[in-house]
């Protein structure tokens, strides 16, 4: 009676070992360090390129989500697992935060716009596509950056001067981050042909 009981508990109830070896056998090692290595990677050249511009300025702007959308795209190919991108987003707004003093307020409006991205590859099923790491850039860039122009309006809709000098600069963004996917394309051709990308 004892041992029958203790079957059908065993049955229901998973075993926690077999739940973390799970999560351990999701995500290797190798790949955290390289979601690390490329949200500090974006990071760095944005910060490089703002230096390098003298600051805020329309060429930085393009340049920045250029080369944040390429890294991104490099990213989403080598690493094609759902909640990569989500994963990515943390960190990198980790990052920020601690190396370039951003705020961690944006992160929400960051994870949404990831949640979206993920949702929307899978939604059409196009998470096994070769095209599913640049659907999910460009829909994560618009979708953040949407997001951001939402929150900046809640805040700044008593003064909608300000609002109207804060959507150029959104706009001139997602600019490059337009661009960045063609060149998130040239860049994976490339690196395929050197082997560094299956």
């Amino acid at each position: 009676m004892g041992n029958t009981l203790r079957e059908q508990n065993s049955m229901v109830t998973p075993h926690p070992v077999g739940i973390m070896s799970k999560l351990h056998q999701y995500w290797s090692a190798r790949e955290l360090v390289l979601v690390g290595v490329f949200a500090a990677a974006t990071k760095l050249s944005s910060l490089l390129i703002a230096l390098a511009g003298g600051g805020m300025n329309p060429v930085s702007l393009i340049v920045k989500n250029i080369v944040f959308t390429t890294l991104l795209i490099v990213l989403l190919t080598k690493v094609r697992k759902p909640g990569t991108l989500l994963l990515f987003t943390l960190v990198s707004t980790v990052v920020s935060c601690l190396l370039m003093g951003g705020s961690i307020t944006l992160l929400p409006t960051a994870l949404l716009g990831a949640l979206v991205a993920e949702g929307v590859v899978l939604l059409f099923g196009m998470r096994n596509s070769q095209y599913a790491p640049w659907v999910a850039a460009g829909v994560y860039d618009f979708a953040a950056k949407a997001f951001s122009l939402g929150v900046s309006y809640l805040f700044l809709r008593e003064t909608p001067a300000i609002m109207m000098m804060v959507l150029p600069i959104v706009l001139l963004g997602y600019i490059g981050s337009l661009m960045g996917l063609w060149i998130g394309w040239k860049t994976v051709g490339e690196l395929k042909h050197a082997g560094f990308v299956r």
